[in-house]
């Protein structure tokens, strides 16, 4: 076979592996998955393809993460030179909300990162690899001082507690709205765009919203 083909014949492979393993991970969680069941998924009947072109099976979470955080973050770096030196702290929440949800509407219909990354979540050892690869680059390291300088006033336990609150709903409301429409139920707002503008409202109060005192005791 020419190798011209041959590569061609592997990334149609890897692609269609991807594929198979980010809808089963999203739709029965990680674990749960066997590499057979995804070889089969992805039409292939060497159940070993699966470790041959992606070694273990953290290493396929990790390059699922890769395939849509370099697009991500591409769109959150163009939204991060449009607001620098920006005051307004929703300009800051947008850079952070609308990069995934414009990325997700550009997959058409229907998806399943989303739901993928909220199950990669829930597991400790399989975070890290979100973590370090889509909520730790130095492009979304620059758009959290920016939000943090529009708030010098909000005191460091209570700034660090609003931000497990936002990571929680950046990863959990994409996929309340994915599996909702996987299943052709109603959704609150009738686009990926409008859905980003509804999260950044609810942000904009988290990260408003009062203070209470701490007990004395």
């Amino acid at each position: 076979m020419p190798a011209k083909a041959r590569t061609d014949r592997n990334a149609a492979t890897r692609t269609s592996i991807l594929d198979a393993a980010e809808r089963l991970f999203a739709e029965h969680g990680v674990h749960e998955v066997s590499n057979r069941q995804v070889a089969d998924a992805a039409g292939q009947g060497n159940t070993a393809v699966v470790g041959y072109h992606f070694g273990t099976k953290t290493d396929l979470v990790r390059a699922l993460v890769r395939r849509h955080s370099e697009a991500i973050e591409r769109t959150r770096e163009e939204m991060l030179a449009r607001v620098a030196g920006s005051d307004d702290l929703r300009d800051w929440l947008d850079c952070l909300v609308r990069p995934t949800f414009d990325h997700l509407a550009s997959l058409g219909s229907p998806t399943w990162y989303a739901r993928f990354g909220a199950q990669v979540m829930t597991d400790p050892a399989l975070r890290e690899i979100l973590v370090d690869e889509s909520l730790g680059s130095p492009v979304l390291l620059r758009i959290l001082d920016g939000l943090h300088a529009c708030l010098p006033e909000l005191p460091a336990a209570v700034r660090r507690e609003r931000g497990d609150v936002g990571r929680h709903l950046l990863v959990h409301v994409p996929a309340e709205r994915e599996r909702a429409l996987a299943e052709g139920a109603p959704t609150t707002r009738a686009t990926w765009a409008a859905a980003a503008s509804g999260l950044v409202d609810v942000l904009v109060g988290v990260w408003l919203a009062p203070v209470t005192p701490a007990p004395d005791h």
